[in-house]
C-alpha cells in the first residue's frame, strides 16, 4: 500500500468543528493509517468562531499521539483564516501557527470576501519567512472566476492545497470541475483530506491517490501526496515549482483486416 502525508485535519478533540472526543479522534487516526496515511498534521481553525491556543493544541496533540496507532505521527499545525487579527498576529508570531513551528502555514479565505489585499498580505508573510498554502481553492465559489489571480500568489511564493475528496465528487460537481482545471494548469502542489470526522469526511487519502494515479499519472500522485508534504512537514524548499498535470486520455488502437489495407 503506497504511504501519505496529511497536512490539514481536524482531529483534535474539541477544538473547533471537528472531532468532538477523544473516541471519534481515535476511530479518525485508525481510518486514517489504515488507509495508508503515516503522518497527519492537526490544523484547528483560527478564525472568528474558534480561538487558538497553542499550549492547548499543544497539549491535546501530545494526550492524542499517546492512544495513537503506532504507525502514525501527529503534527502541529493551523487552518488560518484571513482576518485582519490573524494576519498581524501571525505576522508578529509566525511560529505559533505555521506547522510544525517551521516556514509553512495553511490560510483560508473567508466564503464571503476575497480582500483586495491578498496579494500585500501574502508578500508581506512571504517577507517574514511564512509560506502560505491556500487551503481548497476549489471549494470556494468566489475564486472559481478568479484563478488569475490564485495564478498571481503562487507566482509570488504561495502553495496551493487541494481536498482530497474534491476529487472525487464529494464537494459536487463543480469543485470537482476546479480541480481538473487546477491540475491542467499547475495551480496543485499539495492534497490533503481536511478531515472533520469519521464518517462524511473521514482522513482517507487512499482512494484520491488513486484517482490522481490513473488520471494524472504516479508521478504526479507521489508528489502531490508525499513529497511535497514532506517538505512542508520538515519545513524544507519545496522540490521544485508546480507544475502542469494534464489528465491522461485514453488511447485507442483500432485493428484493421489484413485485407483491408493497400
Amino acid at each position: 500500500m503506497p504511504t501519505m502525508i496529511d497536512i490539514h485535519s481536524h482531529v483534535l478533540p474539541g477544538l473547533d468543528d471537528g472531532s468532538p472526543d477523544l473516541k471519534e479522534s481515535l476511530r479518525m487516526l485508525e481510518i486514517a493509517a489504515a488507509a495508508g496515511t503515516t503522518d497527519l498534521v492537526a490544523t484547528p481553525h483560527a478564525n472568528l468562531q474558534y480561538g487558538f491556543d497553542p499550549s492547548i493544541v499543544t497539549r491535546k496533540l501530545a494526550e492524542l499521539q499517546a492512544s495513537a496507532p503506532p504507525t502514525i505521527r501527529l503534527h502541529y499545525g493551523c487552518d488560518l483564516h484571513l482576518t485582519p487579527d490573524n494576519v498581524r498576529d501571525a505576522l508578529a508570531n509566525p511560529e505559533r501557527y505555521t506547522i510544525n513551528h517551521r516556514r509553512y502555514l495553511l490560510v483560508e479565505f473567508p466564503d464571503i470576501l476575497i480582500p483586495k489585499t491578498t496579494a500585500g498580505i501574502f508578500s508581506s508573510m512571504l517577507e517574514a519567512g511564512i509560506v502560505p498554502v491556500i487551503t481548497h481553492p476549489e471549494r470556494n465559489f468566489l475564486l472559481h472566476s478568479r484563478l488569475d489571480e490564485l495564478a498571481g500568489w503562487v507566482a509570488q511564493g504561495c502553495l496551493v492545497q487541494v481536498t482530497a475528496q474534491s476529487f472525487l465528487g464529494r464537494f459536487g460537481s463543480e469543485a470537482r470541475a476546479v480541480c481538473k482545471e487546477l491540475m491542467k494548469r499547475g495551480l496543485v502542489h499539495i492534497v490533503a483530506s481536511d478531515a472533520h470526522d469519521s464518517k462524511d469526511r473521514p482522513p482517507r487519502l487512499d482512494l484520491a491517490r488513486r484517482h490522481v494515479a490513473k488520471k494524472y499519472g504516479e508521478a504526479a500522485a507521489e508528489r502531490l501526496f508525499v513529497s511535497n508534504p514532506r517538505a512542508v512537514l520538515e519545513g524544507e524548499p519545496f522540490p521544485e515549482p508546480g507544475r502542469p498535470w494534464p489528465e491522461r486520455r485514453r488511447t485507442w488502437l483500432k485493428l484493421w483486416p489484413q485485407s483491408s489495407l493497400p
